[in-house]
Formats: structure tokens, sequence, C-alpha cells
């Protein structure tokens, strides 16, 4: 079984020279003396890059950014909104509906 010795520290905390100013020599903090824990910059490290995310959502106006209106009743297919139009593989078919291609996907 293997213990693991406690890190050995020097009796004295260390000096910085200060660029800014007179260039006068500070004790460092006895912050920086303790031992980096790898757990708590492993945290630190992911929270600081879930900043960078950028928001996404579905857009107010995808499934609805053609022009469509129902056919009624009484011409045999689904009461859905379907395309206006001719001459174009899109005419007529079924619009806006979240269960149609191209459809919104909420309501």
């Amino acid at each position: 079984e293997e213990r693991m010795s406690a890190p050995s520290y020097a009796a004295a905390r260390p000096v910085v020279t200060v660029q800014k100013g007179d260039g006068k020599q500070v004790k460092l903090p006895a912050v920086f003396l303790s031992p980096v824990r790898n757990d708590i910059v492993q945290i630190v490290h992911t929270s600081m890059a879930k900043n960078k995310r950028q928001a996404y959502a579905v857009s107010k106006d995808a499934g609805h950014q053609v022009s469509a209106i129902s056919w009624g009743t009484g011409r045999a297919v689904a009461r859905i909104p379907r395309v206006n139009g001719s001459g174009t593989a899109r005419a007529g078919q079924g619009a806006y509906g979240n269960m149609c291609r191209g459809g919104r996907m909420f309501a």
C-alpha cells in the first residue's frame, strides 16, 4: 500500500518583483503556496467553456414561409393547407402542418 506524502513547502513565502512602479519586491500571498487541485481546475475550465456557447432554437417563421390555403372538402384529399401556384413540384403540396414535409415543428 503506497501512501502519498504531503507536499513540502518552503518556510518563507517567495517574493515577486512588481513591474509597475518602483520595482520593489513584495511577498507572494500565502494562497499561492497551496497545491493545485486538478479536479477544481477541470470544473472551472468546463464551466468557463460554457460561456462561449451560442443559443439555438427553431425559427418562429419556420414552416410558414410559403403561401398556402386549404382546398376545403370535396376533393378527396386531406384538409391541410396546400401551397398555391402551378408549374412547380411544390405547388399542391401540404404546408404549415407539423405532419407535412417543410411544415412547422411546433404549434
